[in-house]
């Protein structure tokens, strides 16, 4: 069986490992041993129910009292689980961008994993067959690039300063940094081909921020990469010279 889902692990690069026996025993011997005598954890199968509510939200709204009231624990304690899954780096809540253009905008932070593999094992994907048909696909695409984008930020020894957008009018940006005092948003699509609807996402994304965004990006499943009708588009293959100008 072949990974399923990117994977950055380096044992599963680097040695003949079988990518479900390793995330089994990843799961087995680091989060459900490590993390729970750090939190504490009396019951093993409500926490193994939250990590895979969890991978389920990936690339969504985080309502940490949705999130509780499903794995059938309190608000708090469903803050500190994801406080230790965090500091773990297993998870990341990306925040909302703190400046209000102007419009009522979302507050909640929005939750990914920074192993987009270990996601997907969570999700009960084994093949890419699956993965190529499952509902989250998009959304597990999104945790990837975002993920990428993290890493490649921490491996420069910067901190993410990474956010996204969304207002209750409809406007939304995957992704938005400050860069050169103006504002880069990215807006993320899985699908390989780019369509009207495709370019219209990428050209809504700078609506907020009017003369303060740059040309804006969209990462998608495509190969190609080239400019159209004022957005930037980048195959996932070539994201690494997006990321490399950041």
């Amino acid at each position: 069986m072949q990974t399923v889902g990117p994977a950055a692990y380096p044992a599963l690069h680097t040695q003949p490992v079988e990518p479900s026996d390793w995330f089994a025993s990843y799961i087995a011997t680091y989060v459900e041993l490590d993390v729970r005598q750090v939190l504490n954890i009396q019951s093993l199968p409500t926490f193994q129910r939250f990590l895979r509510l969890c991978s389920g939200r990936v690339g969504q709204l985080l309502n940490v009292s949705a999130l509780a009231s499903e794995a059938g624990i309190t608000a708090n304690t469903a803050k500190s689980w994801l406080a230790v899954l965090e500091s773990s780096d297993l998870i990341h809540l990306l925040p909302p961008y703190f400046r209000n253009f102007g419009k009522r905008l979302v507050k909640m932070p929005k939750l990914y994993f920074l192993d987009t593999g270990l996601a997907c094992w969570l999700l009960g994907i084994r093949s890419e067959e699956v993965l190529a048909l499952h509902p989250l696909r998009g959304a597990l695409f999104e945790n990837w690039v975002v993920g990428e984008f993290i890493k490649a930020r921490y491996n420069r020894g910067q901190p993410a300063d990474l956010y996204f957008w969304r207002d209750n009018n409809g406007l939304e940006a995957d992704l938005i940094f400050e860069q050169d005092n103006r504002l880069q948003m990215v807006e993320i699509k899985s699908g390989q081909t780019i369509t009207s609807d495709t370019v219209r996402a990428g050209q809504r994304a700078t609506r907020m921020a009017e003369d303060e965004a740059l040309v804006p990006w969209l990462i998608y499943g495509g190969d190609e990469t080239y400019e159209r009708s004022g957005v930037k588009f980048f195959g996932w293959r070539e994201m690494h010279t997006a990321m490399g100008s950041t």
